[in-house]
């Protein structure tokens, strides 16, 4: 069977999504190969150069679909390797995809929409996961579950197989802040071997392009309430004779900021809420004076800096509103409905004039100081007076600048959406 090259992405298949602070999502729209009828599953693996692992891992292959009946294909997602693996898996009885864009998720993508088997199970093709053992994850598939995950720590990690630093900090680490944020089920987000309903995959619209595909995954499936099951898995020492394409630190933080882009409540909501109504409070506490906790004074100073506290805090939170209606847009976080009902009703306009009343509180604060200054002949002020008034001027003006600013930007977003309709439909 023929190498299928595919090109991707193209400009006529595929629709880019810039995703500035994460640069590793891109909406793709590659037109998926129908299921075969009959075609149960298909066993996918991902290739870069490994010409030296590559026809175990096939033959591995193989064998488990003979000795199960399994009607299945075995099928490589060829990222631009040069030492001949995409012959070799030819020679070994595989289909071949070439990906022609480097990136485990785009040539993982790539091989989930080319895949014509019902259930899919992908592996990485360094000989580290037992392709003639996937009998867990096929009678889990089978048995209703939609996402099937490997868990090494469960299943066991022979020496020399995992990193120390991946064993007992990256995946423990990274696993739990995924937990955490999304309540996923899963003890191990980021083992290679894992099995999907081919279906339910593609409608998740998995866009990662680099090693954070695999979280996007597990993510995406928790936040679609998608059957989630796991099964213990070995994992052996691969059988390469060059470093992986793993690198720990790079990817180890593309996990993560994966993690917490697509979190916005955790990485901007909630620590704008924090600052904001802390700063809020310390700010109309100590427009009455100082304030004296045991050996400790409370003065301008701190007024100063809850000033602080409150703008940043504000900030978070307009940047949260923005970064969720993008993200609902472009299917980046799941729907709000209840955020979308509010903002619904919270129109530009009424934003717009809170703002300008809002500028007219500092304003007319920032005037009131000029006027005892006045007062006093224009001379030398005394700061802990004169800045007890100047400090929430300054901050209410602030706080307006920054509300208009988003209420435009998220208007903006509006509008750029509503253009992109009516090209499409056009």
């Amino acid at each position: 069977m023929s190498a299928t090259q595919i090109p991707f992405p193209t400009p006529a298949a595929v629709q880019g999504l810039a995703i500035g602070a994460s640069r590793g999502m891109r909406r793709v729209d590659v037109v998926a190969a129908a299921p075969t009828p009959g075609l149960e599953l298909t066993i996918l693996m991902p290739c870069l150069n490994e010409a030296r692992t590559l026809p175990a891992c096939i033959d591995k292959a193989h064998s488990f679909l003979r000795r199960t009946g399994v009607a299945g294909e075995v099928l490589i997602a060829d990222n631009g390797s040069t030492d001949g693996s995409q012959d070799i898996a030819r020679r070994h009885g595989a289909r071949v995809i070439g990906v022609a864009e480097k990136g485990y998720g785009i040539a993982l993508v790539a091989g989930i929409r080319a895949a014509e088997g019902r259930f899919v199970i992908m592996g990485d093709s360094d000989d580290s996961y037992d392709f003639s053992r996937l009998d867990s994850f096929l009678e889990r598939l089978q048995d209703g579950a939609q996402l099937v995950m490997g868990n090494r720590f469960a299943g066991g990690i022979q020496a020399g197989a995992m990193p120390p630093l991946h064993r007992y900090l990256g995946n423990p680490v990274l696993t739990a802040i995924g937990r955490l944020l999304f309540g996923s089920p899963c003890r191990d987000f980021h083992c290679g071997l894992r099995g999907f309903a081919r279906d339910a995959m593609l409608e998740l619209d998995l866009a990662a392009t680099g090693m954070e595909f695999a979280s996007e995954m597990v993510v995406k499936a928790t936040l679609a309430k998608l059957r989630i099951a796991e099964v213990p898995t070995t994992l052996s020492p691969d059988g390469r004779d060059r470093p992986p394409h793993l690198r720990s630190w790079r990817d180890g933080w593309r996990h993560l900021r994966f993690l917490l882009l697509f979190s916005p409540r955790t990485l901007f909501l909630y620590p704008g809420i924090v600052m904001t109504c802390g700063g809020l409070a310390a700010m109309l506490r100590l427009l009455l004076g100082p304030l004296v906790i045991g050996a400790i004074g409370f003065d301008i100073n701190t007024l100063l800096y809850a000033a602080a506290a409150t703008v940043i805090g504000w900030q978070s939170i307009v940047f949260w509103l923005c970064a969720s209606i993008h993200g609902m847009r472009e299917g980046i976080v799941p729907p709000n409905p209840v955020l979308t009902g509010v903002l619904s009703r919270v129109t530009l306009e009424r934003t717009l004039l809170a703002s300008l009343a809002l500028f007219g509180i500092g304003l007319a604060m920032a005037a009131q100081s000029v006027f005892d200054w006045g007062g006093g002949g224009f001379g030398t002020l005394d700061p802990s007076h004169s800045m007890r008034l100047v400090i929430p001027a300054a901050t209410a003006m602030l706080l307006a600048v920054q509300t208009a600013n988003g209420a435009l930007f998220m208007a903006l977003l509006k509008i750029r959406r509503g253009r992109l309709e009516l090209g499409n439909a056009a």
